[in-house]
């Protein structure tokens, strides 16, 4: 009777475990490095502008499933490079450098390509809100502004076992430079475009 007991207990645990591998990790923590373009802060007149220039980036993101394929996610990220002043014919000049930190909350939504992919790939779609904080300076002078932008993003995550994959993705951060904190000056700059282009390793558990 005692063995009855051992081997139906056997069985059990048995039919459990194949459950117990496909079950999606409930948290995923991904850390991402990759290169951020700045739009321009201000666009002046004859076609000259003023911009944050380019620089890499580094950054995280952690996220929550809430279903297979809807997640909360927050981020943080953060790039440097130089503040140009871009004029017709001669491109960009450095005139100082400058810094931004992203930081930032969202929902990704996702969906597997299942049988139309060899490759176990899944697309995937961020939309958040959050804020940019920039740091710019030349010489001894350096201000600071901190700015809310929205972002949009898109990418792709490839499964190389259940805890472990790579992941590609582009995001937008969409808001504008606060002049007015940074040098007291009563300008209003533009709405620019803020593109993070990265990749990184996606670790669940």
């Amino acid at each position: 009777m005692r063995t009855s007991f051992v081997l139906v207990g056997l069985v059990a645990t048995a039919a459990a475990l194949p459950a117990q591998e496909l079950r999606a990790p409930v948290f995923h923590l991904t850390p991402y490095a990759g290169y951020m373009v700045f739009g321009n802060v201000i666009d002046g007149p004859l076609g000259t502008r003023l911009s944050n220039g380019t620089g890499p980036l580094y950054g995280a993101q952690l996220g929550v499933n809430l279903t297979k394929h809807v997640a909360v996610i927050g981020n943080i990220a953060h790039s440097s490079g130089k503040l140009q002043v871009g004029v017709p014919f001669l491109g960009g000049l450095d005139v100082g450098n400058s810094s931004a930190l992203a930081y930032d909350g969202g929902l990704q939504f996702g969906a597997p390509l299942g049988k139309l992919s060899r490759l176990p790939i899944t697309p995937f779609v961020q939309v958040g809100a959050g804020a940019l904080r920039y740091t710019v300076g030349a010489g001894p002078i350096e201000t600071k502004a901190t700015n809310f932008a929205w972002n949009v993003g898109a990418g792709a995550d490839v499964s190389l076992t259940r805890n472990l994959g790579l992941r590609l993705m582009a995001k937008d951060y969409i808001g504008k430079f606060d002049l007015k904190e940074a040098t007291a000056l009563p300008v209003n700059a533009g709405r620019s475009h803020n593109w993070a282009l990265s990749g990184g390793i996606k670790l669940g558990f």
